[in-house]
């Protein structure tokens, strides 16, 4: 066995230097920088992480706290540290054995609100014409003919008439460079340079007043207004042309410059003529005349659900989607990754958004492709050459396709599997009643989210809708047989299919469709088909052939493809949308469950469904990350784990969150009619349960909780989409629920001290659900991921909540007092155990088993990269408390053992709890075991043809047991 406290060797351990022993996500920013994150390297190796994982810290806008809005892939973020600061972070984590996982972002970049995007800036300037048009994923020809060429900018706060009137918008003339923008506040939107005539206008009378007719710098002048407009135009696709207007453009900008700079005179005429543009407001002026002439049009920003011609990141209009799938734009935007693949400096990669892609399948192939060549290895059909994971969410009755040449996903169904086996399903009929009863109205998830689905699809998403619909009408135009399916009927049909889509997305990129996915497509059809209104349903089965690829009147095979793979785009964000953003924000019957990629309609899983989960996962994906917490999760593992109690004492819990109802309806005072709903009262009890802080709170401490849960409840409502949203927002409610928080929170509220009572009695059984889920987070088959500070107790909510700084100064002493104190000669463990059993509040006992747990994976990494999982049979009295489950392989056997449901029995002696439990053992299994937090020494008693191993003895002094023995 370890050492009392193992700290494992800088130098790499493992065999297979691909896949990571463990994990730790840091978040960049400017308030978290390169630098930062080299003085706390040593400490993450202290806890037992093999690979740093990191968020994107390529350049983003300025002041990004998330880094997924890339501007520049080929730079670092300035704000988050130089080259230098960089190096130096990678050398640090060389010096301590430890590798780099970087999180990129393929499918998209920002386009607005920051100046310093390059390749959109030029798109802007020159159209189709651009060298960088084919980058982003635009429609040149929507079917609004005024849209035809051009890209719509929903940048503007009020319509562009008011906006023009209002003069916010402003030409400005840059004299060093040559050029002219239109700016509407921070945004710029450069000019086409062919247009440059309508502001140069040489022959403008008032030129006159600084130059004589045959002045050398006037003739000159006008040669140069002349090149202007004779500069190709920019619908031109053609190579030769493009280069020859990119050319002559910045020729001509420059040629202005200096004209300018040698010529004051000409610079006052020009500035004069910008003011005078700018003066003239309204559709009459030149401005708007001038506007008319660019390649975007400035609109109101609610015009972009129903019009915009570029793809988006979900409905971000500020990320603009790339068409990654073009081999020239795959290699601008992986460059500077691939480069520091090549040079050792990152050892693993996490896609962002899978679903996005255009296909997802052939991105990962290439990618590999790209990194076997640059590394010189060979290239492996399923497996990547460094460890490559994708963030997808797969849905409960999903697989991931075993042709994704990856190690896996991120991990979210790991966090739903475990946090289920933490609810008592037996509960379900009592909570649901319970929240019926609360809110005065039974709610039904499928009846959420498919009008959620619905309502996505005619706000934010219709430009969308819109182009797919086109599209289909086209394919159904080229056959006698289809050709009466209306425009309109298309729509709607294509609109009935997404909503009832069951997952994310179809990978279809050939004319072979895989059995899941034609599952997929069959079932959204015939659900469509009851849900329709439609006169004429063969619509559908139109529909069902084209995404079949089995259409084959008068189409070409490719355009049938590509109608299919646009298609394919668009489902995953409606999916988002109106189940993670709009149902998850609505369905509150017990919010442990409305988690990314979960489905709050199933209710807990059974220890049997863990297993068979493992089992699944370590013969298909034995390598993925398994994640708990991220960036992502709308609550923390902690915080999940603390709600998670509620199902242990539904009746209780009813009678108590009735009287609350009780006790606040005087704290309901209604402002403009507005009062806060049932369905949002319910949600705040709960967030309360799963954040109220484990120590007391000065009044300082409790204003900032205030603050935390009135901006969660607030985004909340806002996602609900029921009272008010992000697109509408209905001020009177939001304050009415504002008040209700700080009324319900207040220092002498009656309620707070109902509630602080309350959560006394759940609060030691939650620490235990917690401490329980990281160990089967660090000992399941994949590679265990800790998101940045939950090595402690971290009741975190959605971002921007869950990506508040970490103090690591803080963990870092705290991990070295437990380091020193069981270094000494005299340390007593059983006394430190107890120690930290009676002060699980301060968080040491958690810090204390994730470090543990990692150390023990370290020493047996090849254990847990490649053992086997081996499913524990518990019997006797407390047999239902406990999960267990062994990993073995040719030298070592190890048993992991957690108790689940303990609200009952948390109060007990531990003793008694597990008297007469036992595990059954297989035959040859050793018989010798040492627990791994306790170091007690137990054995298991033949009994027949297997082996019986008491878990009274390890689990009496901790109520976590790790017991490793070595295979004879």
């Amino acid at each position: 066995m370890s050492p009392s406290w193992f700290m494992p060797d800088p130098v790499n351990q493992q065999e297979d230097a691909t896949i990571p022993v463990a994990t730790y996500r840091l978040q960049f920013s400017s308030q978290f920088t390169f630098v930062e994150a080299t003085r706390f390297v040593s400490y993450l190796r202290r806890l037992g992480i093999s690979h740093c994982y990191a968020s994107p810290y390529l350049k983003a806008c300025p002041g990004s706290d998330h880094g997924y809005d890339i501007v520049d892939y080929n730079k670092l973020n300035p704000e988050i540290g130089s080259h230098e600061d960089f190096e130096l972070f990678i050398a640090e984590l060389q010096r301590n054995g430890m590798g780099l996982i970087t999180d990129i972002v393929p499918n998209h970049m920002a386009i607005m609100g920051c100046s310093n995007n390059v390749w959109w800036l030029d798109v802007l300037e020159n159209g189709q014409s651009s060298s960088y048009a084919s980058f982003f994923d635009i429609d040149w020809y929507p079917v609004k003919k005024a849209l035809q060429n051009k890209i719509l900018l929903p940048v503007l706060s009020s319509h562009y008439g008011n906006t023009l009137e209002q003069q916010e918008l402003k030409l400005t003339f840059n004299a060093e460079q040559g050029e002219f923008s239109v700016y509407y506040y921070e945004q710029r939107c450069p000019v086409d340079p062919q247009t440059y005539s309508l502001i140069l206008s040489s022959q403008h009378e008032q030129l006159r007043n600084y130059f004589a007719a045959d002045d050398l710098v006037f003739l000159e002048y006008q040669t140069i207004d002349n090149s202007f407009s004779k500069l190709p135009s920019r619908t031109e696709t053609a190579e030769e042309i493009i280069e020859e207007r990119n050319r002559d453009k910045e020729v001509f900008k420059k040629q202005l410059a200096k004209l300018c700079a040698d010529n004051l005179p000409l610079t006052q005429f020009i500035n004069f003529r910008v003011a005078e543009i700018n003066r003239i407001a309204g559709e009459d002026g030149e401005l708007h005349a001038l506007l008319e002439q660019q390649v975007y049009r400035l609109a109101y920003w609610r015009v972009a659900g129903d019009e915009i011609n570029y793809r988006r990141f979900f409905d971000i209009n500020e990320l603009a989607g790339l068409r990654v799938e073009d081999e020239k734009v795959f290699d601008a935007t992986h460059q500077l990754i691939l480069s520091l693949i090549e040079q050792r400096k990152i050892q693993g990669l996490r896609i962002d958004h899978a679903d996005g892609l255009h296909d997802p399948v052939g991105y990962y192939q290439r990618l590999n492709k790209k990194i076997s060549a640059i590394l010189n290895v060979e290239v492996k059909q399923d497996t990547p050459p460094i460890y490559i994971v994708a963030e997808k969410i797969v849905a409960n009755y999903e697989y991931l396709s075993s042709n994704w040449p990856i190690h896996g996903t991120t991990g979210y169904e790991f966090a739903n599997i475990v946090n289920g086996v933490f609810i008592d399903g037996a509960a379900e009929k009592q909570l649901t009643h319970c929240y019926v009863r609360f809110i005065g109205h039974r709610q039904n998830f499928d009846e959420i989210v498919y009008p959620a689905k619905k309502y996505v699809m005619t706000t934010a998403l219709a430009s969308e809708l819109n182009v797919l619909a086109n599209q289909l009408s086209k394919i159904a135009d080229a056959s006698s047989k289809t050709r009466d399916y209306t425009l309109y009927g298309l729509r709607n049909a294509l609109s009935e299919v997404v909503a009832c889509f069951p997952v994310y997305r179809t990978y279809i990129n050939s004319q072979t469709v895989s059995k899941a996915d034609t599952q997929y497509i069959n079932w959204a059809i015939e659900q469509a088909k009851q849900r329709s209104r439609a006169a004429d349903k063969t619509v559908f089965e139109f529909v069902r052939h084209i995404l079949l690829q089995q259409h084959n009147n008068g189409v070409a095979a490719k355009d049938l493809l590509k109608f299919v793979m646009k298609f394919q785009q668009y489902t995953p964000p409606v999916m988002a949308k109106g189940h993670e953003d709009t149902g998850l924000y609505l369905y509150n019957r017990l919010i442990s469950l409305n988690e990314v990629g979960g489905d709050p309609r199933n209710f807990g899983n059974s220890v049997n469904a863990f297993h068979y989960f493992n089992q699944g996962r370590i013969k298909k994906w034995p390598h993925t990350m398994l994640c708990l917490s991220t960036h992502d999760t709308k609550h923390s593992a902690d915080m999940r784990a603390r709600i998670n109690v509620l199902s242990e004492i539904p009746r209780q819990w009813q009678e108590t969150v009735l009287r609350w109802r009780r006790l606040n309806k005087s704290k309901k005072t209604k402002m403009s009619k507005a009062v806060i709903a049932r369905n949002d009262e319910y949600l705040f009890y709960q967030v309360l349960i799963g954040t109220w802080p484990l120590t007391s709170l000065t009044d300082a401490e409790l204003a900032e909780y205030q603050e935390r849960i009135r901006s969660y409840m607030i985004k909340a409502v806002r996602e609900a989409k029921q009272y008010t949203s992000w697109l509408n927002p209905n001020e009177d409610y939001e304050q009415a629920v504002n008040q209700f928080i700080r009324r319900c929170l207040s220092a002498n509220s009656s309620f707070l001290t109902h509630f602080a009572e309350f959560e006394r009695q759940i609060r030691k059984p939650g620490l235990y659900n917690a401490l329980a889920q990281a160990v089967l987070h660090t000992t399941s088959p994949g590679v265990p991921d800790i998101y940045q500070g939950n090595e402690l107790w971290q009741f975190a909510l959605v971002d921007p909540d869950n990506r508040r700084a970490v103090d690591f100064s803080k963990i870092g002493e705290l991990l070295t007092e437990m380091e020193e104190m069981s270094a000494k000669p005299d340390f007593d463990r059983p006394q430190f155990i107890s120690s930290l059993l009676e002060n699980m509040e301060d968080g040491r006992i958690k810090l204390f088993v994730v470090t543990q747990t990692l150390h023990f994976r370290h020493q047996y990494a090849a254990l847990f990269r490649d053992g086997e999982y081996l499913k524990i049979d518990v019997h006797g009295t407390g047999a239902d408390q406990l999960l267990a489950f062994a990993r073995k392989d040719q030298n070592n056997f190890a048993i992991i053992v957690v108790p689940r449901l303990m609200m009952h029995l948390v109060d007990k002696s531990l003793n008694d709890i597990w008297a007469d439990t036992w595990l059954e053992l297989p035959e040859n299994a050793p018989r010798h075991y040492q627990e791994l937090f306790s170091r007690c020494r137990v054995t298991a008693e033949p009994v027949g043809d297997y082996l019986q191993l008491c878990v009274r003895e390890p689990l009496k002094r901790f109520p976590l047991a790790i017991l490793s023995g070595v295979v004879e």
